[in-house]
């Protein structure tokens, strides 16, 4: 198993590659190249063996071998990016020139230029596609008709405004699901520390109403045992009886409290596959559970080392990791028990060195398998997912 551990925010996605966007950029590309080629026909079936014709045949083939190299750029405005919008519009210009019949594949080089350029420059250059077709229309045309004066620009500024309003609208949800999401992040943050400050409060009433009470009562005890063990050895024994009565009394109370503290999974005498096995990571993440070897049984501390370490691996896998997947597998190996955290997220550049790692997630996985003689290794590449490995010996290392 090698995947890995992202314990970095999930990059923004960004507008070109939403579902609704990459399906306006697969119907614009298709029409593009369907009007490209019906222009083609159109000019030789119109204009068969004029001497142009070669021209015309070169320049819509690298019109369309430009074209193609337009979703490989992306669609953010880098300078590539830029250079290419440039020689796809200059290649159209020329071709427009020579024959005008090409004039209509200017429609889905509005949207390329409105998704690749800042609002006003693609207004602009919008307006300039607008005027090259109006003109190559009107060249076309036998006696004027204010209808192909008209028709490009109110089509022009219709498809800009839909487009313009789209995007607002798109920005404006995407501002509103980031807001939700600070805000869900707040909240269980506030829910976790609420919950951690009433639970040190609780344990703090527990400590001080039984364990402290009967340390101080024992103190009291034996002092009073040493004042009177010469003069009164009797009443000193007495009050040794008496304080080891408080002392066993405090250590059932001891541990009480650590079975408190253990994990409500493992209550009632559950078992650590059963637990694991019913863990999640949230609605949107499937986690399957796998059992390899013979179990066999494990003491208290180890179960609930591992159960803590497979519930904080869960938790960076669906804060982080942006997986669609997780599996957890627990392994018995005869002298050692291996728990393995895989998932198919982004994956990150684990650290050299435990000084290196962010955070209190994975320091405190390693603190817990350190305790317990363990070793914790996490194998990760940026892109291909996280594993997280906690083995632990089930005999003492020598």
């Amino acid at each position: 198993m090698n995947a890995p551990f992202a314990h970095q925010e999930q990059p923004v996605s960004h507008p070109a590659s939403r579902p609704d966007t990459r399906t306006l950029a697969t119907v614009a590309h298709t029409a593009f190249f369907l009007l490209l080629g019906a222009s083609v026909v159109r000019f030789l079936l119109r204009h068969p063996g004029e001497p142009r014709t070669p021209w015309i045949i070169a320049l819509s083939i690298t019109l369309a071998l430009l074209y193609v190299l337009g979703p490989a750029l992306g669609a953010a405005p880098t300078a590539r990016r830029l250079l290419w919008l440039g020689l796809v519009v200059t290649t159209w210009m020329i071709l427009v020139v020579l024959a005008p019949s090409f004039a209509w594949c200017a429609v889905p080089l509005f949207f390329t230029a409105l998704r690749t350029l800042p609002p006003r420059a693609a207004v602009v250059l919008v307006a300039l596609l607008t005027t090259f077709v109006v003109i190559a229309q009107l060249q076309l045309a036998k006696s004027f008709d204010p209808n192909l004066l008209l028709a490009p620009p109110a089509v022009a500024a219709l498809a800009t405004a839909v487009f313009v309003h789209m995007e607002r609208q798109a920005q404006a949800q995407r501002t509103l699901i980031d807001d939700l999401i600070r805000t869900r992040r707040e909240l269980a943050a506030t829910e976790r520390r609420e919950g951690t400050l009433a639970e040190r409060q609780r344990l703090s009433m527990e400590i001080h109403d039984t364990l402290a009470q009967n340390l101080s009562s024992q103190q009291m005890l034996l002092q009073a045992a040493d004042r009177t063990w010469e003069t009164d050895p009797a009443t000193a024994r007495a009050h040794v009886r008496t304080a080891t009565g408080i002392a066993a009394h405090g250590l059932s109370e001891a541990r009480r409290l650590v079975h408190d503290l253990a994990p409500p999974e493992l209550a009632d005498g559950a078992g650590l596959a059963d637990a694991l096995r019913s863990l999640d990571a949230g609605p949107d993440i499937e986690v399957r559970f796998h059992l390899e070897g013979t179990p066999a049984p494990l003491p208290d501390r180890v179960q609930s080392a591992l159960l803590r370490i497979a519930q904080g691996a869960l938790a960076n896998v669906r804060e982080h990791s942006g997986a669609r997947t997780a599996a957890l597998t627990l392994s018995f190996l005869g002298d050692q028990v291996v728990l393995d955290i895989a998932d198919d997220g982004h994956g990150f550049t684990a650290p050299r060195t435990d000084a290196a790692e962010r955070g209190h997630g994975l320091p405190a996985m390693r603190a817990r398998v350190r305790q317990l003689g363990g070793t914790l290794t996490i194998e990760s590449t940026p892109g291909e997912g996280t594993v997280l490995s906690a083995a632990i010996p089930l005999e003492p290392a020598p």
